[in-house]
């Protein structure tokens, strides 16, 4: 991401530093994209996370080509609003073979963001996690500000740890 995605909106700058270590700057606005109605965004990625399906409705919602999502890490998308133990929680449930439900805002291609309410699942053969299945919806405006506000904390809480 580079302010050339932003095409000509102003951005703030934010460093993010993902679980494995890997770091990189994003340019945030404060535009939101509204979920479309009707749609279903479904992905599915292998077991460490990186993307090996995004149909249209992904593609056309992230602002991302299917070439530059497939290959991916997932986290890709990741807002920088979003506190790290969101993730942990979904990380640390799916990788029990369990499905996890909760409320996402993603970071699009161009600064802007979109809520979903995402379903992860695991896909198991013969014991063993093959893949993950994600498909998200349209979150209600009540649970989206419901949630804004938890992550407001929850990010304070672990900025506030780190100083």
């Amino acid at each position: 991401m580079t302010l050339a995605d932003l095409h000509g909106e102003s951005g703030e700058e934010h460093w993010l530093t993902y679980y494995d270590g890997f770091r990189r700057r994003v340019f945030v606005t404060q535009r939101e994209v509204p979920f479309p109605e009707g749609k279903l965004i479904v992905s599915r990625t292998d077991p460490s996370g990186v993307i090996t399906h995004a149909n249209q409705a992904f593609v056309d919602m992230s602002g991302y080509s299917e070439d530059e999502l497939v290959g991916e890490q997932h986290y890709i998308l990741r807002h920088p609003n979003m506190p790290a133990v969101a993730f942990k929680g979904l990380w640390d449930t799916i990788t029990q073979g369990k499905k996890w439900h909760g409320y996402v805002k993603n970071l699009r291609k161009d600064g802007a963001f979109y809520w979903v309410y995402a379903t992860v699942v695991p896909n198991i053969r013969e014991g063993r996690i093959v893949s993950y299945t994600s498909v998200r919806r349209k979150p209600s405006r009540r649970k989206i500000e419901e949630m804004a506000a938890l992550y407001k904390s929850l990010l304070q809480e672990e900025q506030g740890r780190r100083q």
